[in-house]
């Protein structure tokens, strides 16, 4: 099962591997909204605007209750670099499996430099406190999205 267009069901539960050497349990989270953000790669131009627009967000989203966390194929070591450089306050995830990634519907085919490769659509879920996927933005353009996603928060 996937979570494409599933909004307003239960998100089913995954584990991951998360910076700071902890592990992210979705089950775990309950009890409040969090959002879940799937990008490309560490590193890179826009997965780092991306990161520093919710960034500058986060205390924002930490008085609404609301936590976030990143994904990408990357590994926990690349994972820690980023955050460091960035100064992330929050967790990234490595799906190096796939697992969140098939569960979230985010692998496609896409063009680097005029070929085709398989990577990571950039996407976006809110989830609720009950655990249901409230709102969902995929193939998303970086600039104003930490500004959108904080709205959305702010709307539940």
């Amino acid at each position: 099962m996937t979570v494409a267009s599933a909004l307003g069901l239960p998100v089913p539960d995954f584990s991951l591997p998360a910076t700071g050497g902890s592990t992210f349990n979705l089950a775990a989270q309950r009890g409040r909204p969090l959002v879940i953000y799937f990008y490309p790669k560490d590193n890179t131009p826009g997965c780092t605007t991306e990161a520093s627009q919710l960034r500058d967000l986060h205390s924002e989203f930490v008085h609404l209750g609301c936590p976030i966390f990143g994904i990408s194929r990357d590994s926990i070591k690349s994972h820690e670099g980023f955050k460091a450089k960035l100064g992330l306050p929050f967790e990234l995830l490595s799906d190096a499996d796939e697992t969140a990634c098939q569960l979230f519907g985010v692998i496609k085919m896409k063009k680097l430099y005029g070929k085709d490769v398989r990577g990571i659509e950039r996407s976006t879920f809110l989830i609720d406190a009950n655990g249901r996927l409230a709102r969902e933005w995929r193939g998303v353009k970086v600039d104003g999205h930490a500004d959108e996603i904080l709205k959305a928060v702010t709307e539940l």
